[in-house]
């Protein structure tokens, strides 16, 4: 059973602006060290950054505002294959668990100027 449905799309520039605004603080703040590691190794960090903050905000979307969450509970890496996934850790993940969610389908694109991330979550009490 499809728990809900989350979008989101954000633009490249707008990550790049808060980084150079605040810094390492700002980053710390939304994503875990594993993601700001893995942007950093790309050529243009702020892509890969814009298109995981989509993809927590359309999970915080899917969620219907149910659950408290912390953006840094929410994180999102690669399989091997190149296929993401979204994890959902700490607090969040205790009652994303309490709440039954089960699966949670994750999927990315982005192009030089945006970064946009579709989430589908199934379960739910």
């Amino acid at each position: 059973m499809v728990h809900g449905i989350g979008i989101d799309i954000v633009r490249t520039a707008r990550m790049r602006e808060a980084v150079e605004r605040w810094g390492q603080r700002f980053l710390e703040r939304v994503f875990t060290a594993e993601e700001i590691a893995y942007a950093y190794k790309k050529k243009d960090p702020f892509l890969p950054l814009s298109v995981r903050f989509a993809a927590k905000e359309a999970f915080i979307k899917a969620l219907s505002g149910l659950v408290p969450v912390s953006l840094t509970d929410i994180s999102v890496r690669n399989l091997s294959d190149g296929r993401p996934v979204l994890e959902v850790l700490g607090r969040t993940g205790e009652a994303a668990e309490q709440m039954g969610i089960g699966r949670i389908h994750l999927s990315l694109s982005h192009e030089r100027d945006y970064g946009v991330a579709c989430v589908v979550i199934e379960g739910g009490k």
